[in-house]
Formats: C-alpha cells, structure tokens, sequence
C-alpha cells in the first residue's frame, strides 16, 4: 500500500533531497508554466521559487507539498523520484560522455553547467559539476543551501563573495559557506572551466 511521505521519509538519506529544484523544474516546464505562473497558483513569490528550483534553497515540507499538488503531481511519483540509486559497489567510472548538462539560473548568461556526479553519504551529499563561463557571463549574486569548493581548470576570474573579491588563477581554488552571496565573473574574453563541488550537510567544527 502506498502512504504519502512524511517528513521522517523526507529527511530520511534515501531520498536525494538536493534533485528537488531541478525536479520541481522539470514537472513546470512540462506543464508549460512559467515562474509567475506557478507563483500565481501557489501563492509563493516568485523569487523564491526561482531559488529553489535552483537548489539555492529548500524549501520547507508545507511549502513543497503545495508546489507538488499545485503542479498536479502525485506525491508518491514525485517522492519516487528523488530515491537514492543503489548502493556505493566501491568505485564509479564516469565516462565524459555520461556527464549531464543543467540549467541552474534561467535568466544566466554563459553560465553552462554540467552535472558529473550526484552522491548521498551518511549525514549528507554532494554534487560535483563542470561549469564553463563564456566571456561576457553575467549573473547576479546568489546564495545556496550547501557548502562549495570551486577550482579553477582553465583561465582566469574574479569570484566575488558578498563585498570582498578574489582574483583566482588555473590551480587555484576557493571553499565557502554557500549562503554567502557570491558569484564568479569572467572579464576576459577567454572561457573560464571551473570544477565546482556542492557539499549538502553540516561541517563539523
């Protein structure tokens, strides 16, 4: 008999909690909405919205349930979605052509990301992914809800971090509490590669 999840099932490290974004985007654009669309169903700011299928943010479990019935979406289907693949068998071969591009921030430009490996661990999971920047990216500043680790492949950038701004090189790299506003820029007219790792869960003191 199928049950309607609860936030036990939630928080549980089966579910893969940081696709929830990128799912919610997939059921809107299926659906042929727009973000002030589903905002006018939902009663949900726009914004917010925006951050959450972005995975800057997750949203509560009242707030996610509204969005899944407002998009007509079974939950146990929803839910179904987000279960964790099977078990780590000890290593994982990951061929270039398996990596998966996404779309993080719709109004982004030059910003391309792709995902190469999504991983729950005990307390938590991370993602890893290829971003390139085009020159003449622009985005604006935003925060997410993991902590990051970004390295620099090929080129050169500023990243900013709220009001303070680093200058980083091929071979550099920058780790960060990701609610901290923050955004790379790239002002040269050359691409810049950065590998960036997503880090969901709590850092140990």
């Amino acid at each position: 008999m199928q049950h309607d999840p609860s936030q036990e099932d939630i928080n549980n490290n089966a579910l893969v909690y940081h696709r929830i974004g990128g799912l919610i985007r997939r059921y809107r654009k299926e659906k042929g909405l727009k973000l002030l669309d589903l905002s006018a169903l939902t009663g949900i700011k726009s914004a917010l919205l925006s951050k959450i299928e972005n995975g800057r943010m997750l949203p509560t479990i009242p707030t996610l349930f509204t969005i899944i019935q407002k998009l007509g979406v079974k939950t146990e289907t929803f839910f179904s979605e987000l279960s964790a693949e099977k078990s780590f068998p000890g290593y994982l071969l990951l061929p270039a052509d398996t990596y998966t591009s996404y779309e993080k921030e719709e109004d982004a430009v030059g910003f391309e990301y792709q995902s190469i490996l999504e991983q729950n661990f005990e307390g938590g999971a991370f993602q890893v992914s290829l971003l390139t920047l085009r020159p003449g990216a622009r985005r604006e500043l935003v925060s997410t809800a993991a902590f990051e680790y970004v390295y620099v492949l090929e080129g050169n950038l500023k990243f900013q971090l709220e009001d303070k701004i680093f200058e980083l090189s091929e071979g550099d790299s920058i780790f960060f509490d990701g609610s901290i506003s923050h955004v790379p820029i790239n002002p040269k007219k050359k691409k810049v590669r950065l590998l960036v790792m997503y880090f969901f869960g709590k850092i140990i003191q």
